[in-house]
């Protein structure tokens, strides 16, 4: 029997089948494994006989065909395939998938029968497995745990999926669930060589200048997966405590497997990352000179399309995201109103402050906090950039509870219920290596503790601690700090390091 799910699971380890076997034998040879395959196969002949297939041959690909061609109505497919999502027909050695995000996936990218997604129920499969060692056995989690990884059915990025080994082999995750949207990069940081390179300054414009022609040295180069404004808050949040998922897109090529195997490696619920065939994924050059950068950006255009999370988040973070994404704005808002219980921060990006504040009026008064710099939010509201308290209240009467106007070496600004507060930014032990993501680090510090329970001013005075590490560091993630991190530089903190009301 373990040859059969071994087939059907694919990619697993050399030691399934004995691993498979220990555990049979450690639950007292109840035949777990060999009803698991009687009902796989049980509800296999109830879908071929539900798609016509009475009786008759059939092809894996024509079963694949006739799965797809039911997409077209999508509640008489979601009906179609209830409970079936472990479910993987073999035919002739071929393996087609009866789960519904895979068909839904594998119609959505037009993907041929070679090169079709089964991922999604053989996860799913995997999760079967362990739920029933667990709940129709007397084993003891810690073994099923250990044959588990041994068979190589207990896999890191499962740990979120739904039936799966980290909500069965540990208590049920109580951390405050937050979900981040927009787009996500990867990045590759060119560290240029001082005495090839010079900022010019051309007409009032400062310019980077290189010789032409020639062929100047550079002193390193470091790539960095799943960054931008989103994907650096959702890192944020994991390190802080909380359950973090990422709502992106990626193409489908190595740079997007390896944003993927970094997110699962920092904790991080990539479910809801689409990726798109034939495209290939967001890959910035940055320029490094000192503690600045020049960033060569070449955008993808991917389909901005909502997905409903299964696992309801408390709280949503929308921050940069493509000029292509109104209508998954517009689908956000209609999840936010049938989920009112949810809160959303917003850090606006690039695009949002090209629409302004009139076409964003529902986020921004569907938005518990928004965070910006001062800049931006005269943009946003034009007001006066001399006048820090119209510029808090006129981004308040846009809806938000609480505003966060950051200003630069000058500290950040808070607002709420008409008071009107100032943190510094925390003292830097040293020179700044590289200043990119200090800005997602401070605000979603600030959402992760609001989130976690604390005061919106508690949460103010943990934020620029965050921004002070990362700007230590190469890129936007690498200096984030874990919350008793935190906490021991808040303990550590010089006399003049707090909130004041101005």
């Amino acid at each position: 029997m373990a040859r059969n799910l071994e087939k059907i699971l694919g990619d697993v380890s050399p030691q399934f089948a004995t691993s498979l076997h220990n555990l049979e034998k450690a639950s007292g040879n109840k035949g777990i494994d060999v009803g698991l395959i009687a009902d796989i196969n049980a509800k296999g002949h109830a879908i071929l006989e539900k798609l016509g297939f009475h009786g008759t041959d059939v092809s894996a690909y024509e079963l694949y065909q006739a799965l797809i061609g039911r997409v077209k109505n999508i509640d008489l497919l979601e009906d179609f395939l209830f409970d079936y999502d472990y479910v993987l027909v073999n035919i002739d050695g071929e393996a087609v998938s009866c789960n519904l995000l895979d068909v839904i996936e594998n119609y959505h990218h037009n993907l041929s029968f070679e090169n079709r997604i089964v991922s999604h129920a053989q996860r799913a499969l995997r999760g079967e497995i362990l739920d029933r060692y667990l709940t129709r056995s007397t084993i003891p989690s810690e073994i099923v745990q250990r044959f588990s990884k041994e068979a190589g059915i207990l896999m890191l990025e499962d740990k979120h999926y739904p039936r799966l080994s980290g909500e069965l082999l540990a208590p049920k995750d109580s951390r405050p669930k937050i979900l981040a949207i927009g787009d996500i990069f990867s990045d590759a940081f060119i560290e240029l060589d001082e005495r090839y390179t010079k900022i010019e300054n051309i007409n009032g414009e400062q310019r980077l200048s290189l010789p032409f022609g020639s062929k100047p040295p550079y002193k390193s180069v470091e790539v960095v997966q799943a960054v931008g404004p989103s994907p650096n808050a959702a890192v944020s949040f994991a390190r802080l405590g909380l359950e973090s998922m990422l709502m992106s897109w990626l193409g489908d090529d190595q740079p997007a497997q390896d944003s993927l195997k970094y997110l699962a490696s920092q904790d991080i619920n990539s479910d809801l990352v689409d990726l798109k065939s034939n495209t290939p994924s967001n890959y910035y050059y940055v320029l490094k000179f000192g503690a600045d950068r020049t960033i060569l950006v070449k955008n993808q255009n991917y389909d901005y399309v909502w997905k409903n999370p299964r696992n309801k988040p408390d709280w949503v973070y929308l921050s940069l995201i493509s000029k292509d994404s109104w209508q998954l704005h517009e689908d956000l808002l209609a999840w936010l109103d049938d989920n009112p219980e949810v809160k959303l921060a917003f850090q606006p990006g690039t695009f949002h402050f090209e629409w302004g504040a009139s076409k964003l009026e529902r986020i921004y008064r569907r938005s518990e906090i928004v965070i910006m710099n001062r800049e931006e939010a005269v943009d946003v509201t034009g007001g006066n950039y001399d006048d820090l308290r119209g510029l808090a209240e006129k981004l308040n009467q846009l809806g938000p509870r609480f505003v966060v106007i950051t200003d630069g070496p000058n500290g950040s600004y808070a607002y709420s219920d008409g008071k009107l507060v100032t943190i510094p930014n925390y003292p830097d032990p040293g020179e700044p290596v590289d200043r990119t993501g200090a800005g997602d680090a401070f605000a979603s510090t600030i959402v992760a503790m609001m989130a976690k329970g604390k005061s919106f001013e508690e949460a103010i005075s943990f934020a620029p601690i965050n921004s002070m590490n990362v700007v230590q560091h190469l890129g936007a993630q690498k200096g984030l700090l874990t919350e008793a991190e935190i906490n021991k530089y808040l303990d550590e903190a010089p006399e003049w390091y707090k909130v004041k009301e101005i």
